[in-house]
């Protein structure tokens, strides 16, 4: 008897608890109504797709395409780079992103022939992006850079931006 009772209470308890809560869907996998496109400008660093400043345009269906450039000269070498990458939306929502990232770059270091070994890059991965404040966003990606020399290496690249809603 005391067994019966024991189970019927805690069925009842389980029961009541689950009357309490909520149910409701995620927004996750959403894609926000974009219907005009949203253009950032930030920094950039990565092995893949360059270190410097970046421009980024967020188009109104799943893509973000972005240029990176840089330049730095000293008293006797020049070292540059210019890159792109392309973002293809797994899913996103207001706080979050997560992308396939594609990326191509070209370094450059010296003063009459490039001392770059393997200066030509391309990469692909995953990224996410994160809203932190307002319109400012933070990107962390993870990418398998293929170096025109021929290594293969995983690396990651980071990036901030504002964006101009």
């Amino acid at each position: 008897m005391v067994k019966w009772f024991l189970h019927l209470s805690m069925f009842t308890i389980l029961m009541v608890s689950i009357s309490f809560s909520q149910a409701t869907t995620s927004d996750l996998g959403k894609v926000e109504d974009m219907k005009n496109p949203v253009y950032g400008i930030g920094l950039s660093a990565g092995w893949a797709s360059g270190i410097g400043v970046s421009f980024r345009v967020h188009l109104p269906s799943k893509s973000s395409l972005q240029v990176v450039m840089g330049i730095i000269k000293t008293s006797s070498k020049l070292s540059s780079c210019l890159g792109g990458e392309y973002q293809y939306d797994f899913t996103r929502n207001k706080s979050m992103r997560l992308f396939l990232d594609a990326a191509i770059g070209y370094y450059y270091k010296g003063v009459n022939s490039n001392e770059v070994a393997g200066p030509f890059r391309i990469g692909a991965g995953v990224g996410s992006e994160f809203h932190v404040q307002e319109a400012f966003h933070v990107t962390i990606a993870g990418l398998f850079v293929f170096f025109s020399d021929g290594r293969i290496i995983p690396l990651p690249q980071i990036s901030a931006h504002y964006y101009f809603y």
